[in-house]
């Protein structure tokens, strides 16, 4: 069964963005995966397709309105057992882990916060899991919902041209990953690491695992302390 992202959002002609081009777009052609959009504002009730309100105990900004999203939810969730996902900086960070997790699925209900947050009512009745991509604040879940579904359709079998590439990534055993080199083997008087080019497997392994311990002891400690 192809994967399938549903993205409810207030603005779905940024979809699919660029994951209409290069891999993931090849891989949407051969059906490999699929994406729909779902236009939160079409589930308001009023003439003026209101979708948000002011914050409840005053503040600034505006509120994503609980009945009106529901109601999105509820039109493409009935009977369906796919992680329903909201994009959230306050969320949980999003692991390669939690991505594997996804892409073995059928595939994922992607909702779109926008203005100050959405009413946590409706975050709690439909049991939405709270996702950030980082410790930054975004003008809308979009860039972070195709953020995560780019991290998604990668790992779906068959994307890549060599699914073993996705095996010896950072993040993929706890470590960054190791540094890379190609030809030329001297340029602007750098070269290779003779290790590279010495045939000798098992001491390039060794070399690529010491390289990454390296640089995640120096550049992200905290995933050594994990």
């Amino acid at each position: 069964m192809a994967f399938r992202a549903t993205v409810l959002t207030l603005y779905p002609e940024m979809f699919p963005g660029h994951l209409g081009h290069s891999l993931a777009g090849k891989a949407m052609e051969r059906g490999q995966w699929s994406l729909d959009t779902l236009q939160i504002r079409d589930f308001a009730t009023d003439k003026h397709r209101t979708v948000d309100d002011t914050p409840a105990g005053g503040g600034a900004g505006m509120v994503l309105k609980p009945d009106v999203l529901a109601r999105a939810i509820d039109s493409t969730s009935e009977n369906d057992s796919r992680p329903r996902l909201l994009m959230s900086p306050r969320g949980k960070p999003l692991t390669q882990e939690r991505v594997r997790e996804l892409a073995s699925g059928d595939g994922v209900i992607i909702v779109c916060g926008r203005f100050e947050g959405v009413d946590q009512r409706v975050i709690d009745a439909r049991e939405l899991e709270e996702v950030s991509i980082g410790d930054y604040v975004l003008s809308g879940g979009e860039p972070a919902a195709l953020t995560i579904l780019d991290a998604i359709v990668r790992i779906l079998p068959g994307v890549m041209g060599n699914d073993l590439s996705g095996l010896h990534e950072s993040f993929e055993g706890g470590l960054l990953e190791h540094p890379h080199y190609t030809r030329p083997q001297v340029w602007e008087g750098r070269e290779i690491p003779a290790i590279l080019t010495s045939g000798n497997h098992g001491a390039i392994e060794k070399w690529r695992r010491e390289q990454a311990l390296q640089l995640t002891r120096e550049r992200r400690p905290d995933l050594l302390e994990e």
